[in-house]
């Protein structure tokens, strides 16, 4: 995968966007001090080149009854390649986890999941999680303070215009 070569304007532009998402074409080039047309065509050759993967609303999840956030890190039984992919397939099924990453170290997954309150949380780990056949450990850490939560990534630490 290469990475697509961003000057000074792209960075800006992903900058603002990242904060910013629903903002028109108009007021981004005002930001950006360019016309409409050239960052119409800047932010299109983003999300062609997938820089801009998507767009999405970031929803509160509190104010949509989902009050409790966790962390759960799991280990599987080691027996080749089968038990990671059904594993896989089992998580993309559960709408509890909203995200899920393979890991090096000590545990193959961290899993980060959102549910209502303790009672959805214990059916949610003793119904699915734990009665998963490939799963041989799991532990669980409930989120108490979110003290810092952003979806923007940290642009300023990659100098525009090199490749890393």
């Amino acid at each position: 995968m290469s990475t697509f070569e961003l000057d000074s304007v792209d960075h800006r532009i992903l900058e603002i966007l990242q904060k910013e998402g629903r903002l028109s074409n108009q007021e981004l080039a005002d930001r950006v001090a360019l016309s409409p047309a050239p960052c119409l065509r800047r932010v299109r050759a983003l999300e062609k080149a997938g820089v801009i993967r998507r767009y999405a609303a970031l929803l509160e999840p509190r104010k949509v009854g989902l009050g409790m956030m966790s962390f759960i890190t799991v280990k599987l039984e080691k027996k080749g390649k089968v038990p990671a992919e059904a594993f896989a397939r089992a998580v993309r099924s559960w709408p509890e986890v909203v995200s899920c990453y393979a890991m090096t170290g000590e545990t193959d997954y961290f899993l980060r999941i959102f549910v209502e309150d303790l009672d959805h949380y214990t059916r949610f780990l003793m119904d699915r999680l734990l009665k998963h056949e490939g799963v041989a450990d799991v532990k669980s850490n409930i989120v108490l303070e979110a003290i810092k939560d952003t979806t923007a990534l940290p642009l300023d630490q990659v100098a525009a215009g090199h490749r890393h």
